[in-house]
């Protein structure tokens, strides 16, 4: 007999969670996605800021799931999907047909209506956005050390990171550890240190979803690493030299050339395309509603998981895009396909909150573990023991963890490489370089 087809759309934490989790099943998986590798996003951070290297984060798809015989992997670009005729269309054409299906292709930023922002304030969700606010961040630097006016200069040593959730916290705790730290003693006309880095949200507090003491905690972290916080305060505007705000005393702009956006997600745009040929509804970040079973409605073939789910709890809030989120969803859908197969009757889904933390640099952090709030030196042990155990690959686990053990001890970032090219131009047409110095350059 033909086994059941069970076609999964994306390689992330939870289409490789569910994939995994049918290894046993009398099932054949065929694995969708754009790229060939699975990336550990919660680290992708770190990429942007020089600690780690890509390949440290990612892992090839068909190395994973090798041993895995009931398993094979494409490489193709999911346009939409035929409900009549249960197949998934490739961009090129080819169709994948599918007995039970399975959508997990996370989420993009967003920009609130506000597209025209992201050339001149990318996100952090692929390899290409961390490489690409590496560069962004290291040429700053070497811009400024360029430059003699002191105005200018000071635009250029000056970095917006936009929403105070968890990425943001991160980003701007890695960027002050790098003008701070890591090049304090490496340019000769600048001083690093004097760098300013600025993390805005419009409300009230950071990390808004934790707990009020966590947040209060995370603040003086963050005070204390010399970053400026401008909570109630909204974006209204950037451009390539500066960010327009609307803060509780009125309307301000920040001369500065590098900003990172951290501050909105939206689902994948593949969700758009499934709603249109299912009819199911979606939320305000384009997440597809899904029932207690995961299932699209009047579509129980159909799985929606991940940042693409719009999924509630007991209490009926929205569980957030987090890793933890999606892999349980992946083992709890391969469960109920396996489940199905046997005609044996399955509970609907629970997510078990095990905790949510945030990092912001060195020995510091916030953990809510439900049962107890951490901060410190302590969260900051538990973030890298848990993120270290969720890397897939022992052998990434173990060159980050030589990586980290590195930067601890140097406070060195040797993945500082300055890769790639922009359409936004970053540095001064003419830059203010003395006339003995352009001498010597030529």
């Amino acid at each position: 007999m033909e086994r059941h087809r069970v076609v999964v759309v994306g390689g992330g934490f939870g289409g490789l969670y569910a994939t995994t989790s049918l290894r046993h099943a009398p099932v054949q998986v065929t694995l969708l996605d754009r790229r060939n590798f699975h990336l550990f996003q919660p680290l992708l951070y770190q990429v942007a800021t020089g600690a780690l290297s890509p390949a440290n984060i990612a892992a090839p798809l068909r190395s994973i799931l090798r041993s895995q015989q009931n398993a094979r992997v494409l490489l193709g670009n999911v346009d939409t999907v035929d409900v009549e005729a249960k197949e998934v269309r490739l961009a090129e054409g080819r169709a994948i047909p599918y007995d039970s299906l399975i959508v997990a292709a996370g989420a993009r930023h967003s920009y609130f209506g506000h597209d025209e922002w992201e050339g001149v304030a990318p996100g952090l969700k692929t390899i290409e956005d961390a490489t690409e606010i590496r560069r962004r961040i290291l040429l700053a630097f070497e811009t400024a050390e360029r430059l003699t006016d002191p105005a200018p200069r000071a635009a250029w040593l000056t970095f917006v990171v936009v929403g105070a959730g968890p990425t943001g916290l991160e980003m701007a705790g890695a960027i002050a550890e790098i003008a701070f730290h890591t090049l304090r003693h490496d340019f000769r006309s600048i001083d690093s240190s004097k760098a300013r880095v600025v993390l805005l949200d419009g409300s009230d507090r950071v990390l808004p979803p934790y707990p009020e003491d966590l947040s209060g905690h995370a603040l003086r972290l963050l005070e204390d690493l010399g970053i400026e916080i401008r909570t109630k305060t909204l974006v209204t505007d950037i451009t390539p030299d500066r960010v327009v705000m609307r803060t509780p005393a009125g309307t301000e702009e920040l001369a500065t050339h590098t900003v990172i956006w951290a501050a909105g997600v939206q689902a994948s745009s593949l969700a758009s395309r499934i709603a249109k040929a299912t009819g199911a509804p979606r939320d305000r970040a384009g997440r597809l509603h899904v029932d207690p079973f995961l299932c699209l409605p009047e579509h129980p073939e159909i799985f929606v998981i991940g940042d693409m789910a719009h999924c509630v709890d007991d209490e009926g809030k929205p569980l957030p895009g987090i890793a933890p989120v999606a892999m349980q969803q992946g083992s709890y859908v391969a469960d109920l396909i396996k489940a199905r197969l046997d005609d044996d009757p399955r509970e609907p889904f629970e997510y078990h909150d095990r905790g949510s933390m945030a990092t912001i640099g060195r020995r510091a952090a916030v953990a809510n573990l439900g049962w107890a709030h951490v901060h410190g030196s302590l969260a900051w042990m538990l973030w890298l023991f848990v993120h270290l155990m969720y890397i897939v690959q022992f052998q990434s686990r173990m060159l980050v963890l030589v990586q980290w053990a590195w930067n601890y001890v140097t406070r060195n970032r040797s993945a500082r490489l300055i890769t790639g090219t922009s359409k936004t131009p970053l540095q001064p047409n003419e830059p203010d370089v003395p006339e003995d110095a352009a001498a010597s350059l030529n």
